[in-house]
């Protein structure tokens, strides 16, 4: 007999996010009606029949603007945003601003004492990266999500990166927070990259859900969760988001998420090949993940003694050699 909705397929059912369960019901089922499945998958049939209204132009530019200053002061709460927006002359309260910045999943960087909380049914793993030198590829990854802003909307970028080199393995878009995208990108990164030692993310219910520590477990790959007070791990995509956004996202005009797909691959393309870090002793991250590995000189044409730049240096090396052979 079917559980009702109390028993293991219940209790199965309540550990996938809503989006899923909602997307599970057939209209045209033949042997389950509507009511019936709602109660299996323990989704209301108000909340089923019910579409989303999107948010006004309105709400849009102020979210647009929330993002803009948390990107300036990551340390603001919905307090202090409200109280810099009423400087600029937006009448906003801090309930409207609290609901728009866990729609936009933000999260201020100071330590608080529960500022998210993760879903009741899914697992939540220890932290491993304190004291850890995390001093070579493959050695730890990390994930985090933020807000994409687009006429009309906005979308959620998703971003997988290599602690030590600051290379963005993989990155998928989409406009609902569900698990499905992040499972894509995480698939797409270990497919090209092999695995990391580590995986660590925050509490997330798109990390902690059964669909995405499951890759990681069937790829042997060890999970890591940030714990209370470790509101600074996530720094290195932090100032990722910070440059893709002032760099990039703010200065096109994106109308669509065709549009925000290929601006932001392109700007990510440039982050991981040409930008260099200073942290990485100038190279860029791409360089510094592959520098332990052999190099295909087929994919890196500078490298090779044809590619023009090569020749002008090569040139220019002999006409300096030149020089100081005559001097001396």
């Amino acid at each position: 007999s079917v559980d009702g909705g109390t028993g293991f397929f219940g209790r199965r059912a309540q550990a996938m996010n809503r989006g899923k369960r909602k997307a599970m019901i057939a209209r045209d089922h033949s042997e389950l009606s509507l009511s019936r499945q709602c109660r299996l998958l323990t989704i209301s049939r108000s909340s089923f029949y019910y579409a989303p209204k999107g948010e006004s132009p309105e709400t849009l530019a102020l979210m647009r603007r929330i993002d803009g200053l948390f990107m300036k002061y990551p340390f603001y709460g919905s307090r202090q945003m409200v109280r810099h927006l009423r400087r600029e002359g937006v009448c906003v309260g801090r309930h409207r601003v609290r609901r728009l910045i866990r729609l936009m999943g933000l999260e201020a960087i100071y330590q608080a004492p529960r500022t998210s909380a993760p879903h009741p049914q899914h697992r939540i793993y220890p932290y491993l990266l304190k004291g850890m030198a995390i001093d070579r590829p493959n050695r730890v990854w990390c994930a985090d999500i933020t807000y994409i802003p687009v006429q009309g909307g906005f979308l959620y970028l998703l971003a997988i990166m290599d602690w030590a080199t600051r290379h963005v393995l993989a990155w998928r878009l989409s406009n609902t927070l569900d698990a499905g995208f992040c499972v894509e990108a995480l698939s797409e990164a270990i497919n090209r990259y092999g695995k990391p030692g580590i995986f660590n993310t925050d509490q997330g219910s798109q990390f902690t859900c059964l669909d995405f520590t499951g890759v990681l477990k069937d790829a042997g790959v060890v999970i890591s969760m940030d714990g209370r007070g470790r509101y600074l791990d996530n720094i290195f995509i932090e100032r990722l988001w910070r440059s893709l956004k002032y760099e990039a996202v703010y200065l096109h005009e994106m109308t669509d998420g065709f549009v925000a797909e290929r601006v932001i691959g392109e700007r990510l393309e440039f982050y991981n090949t040409e930008r260099p870090h200073s942290s990485l002793e100038g190279q860029t991250p791409a360089e510094a993940y592959h520098r332990d590995r052999p190099v295909d000189m087929m994919d890196k044409p500078s490298g090779l003694p044809t590619y023009p730049p090569a020749q002008h240096k090569q040139k220019y090396d002999i006409k300096l050699n030149m020089k100081k052979n005559l001097a001396a």
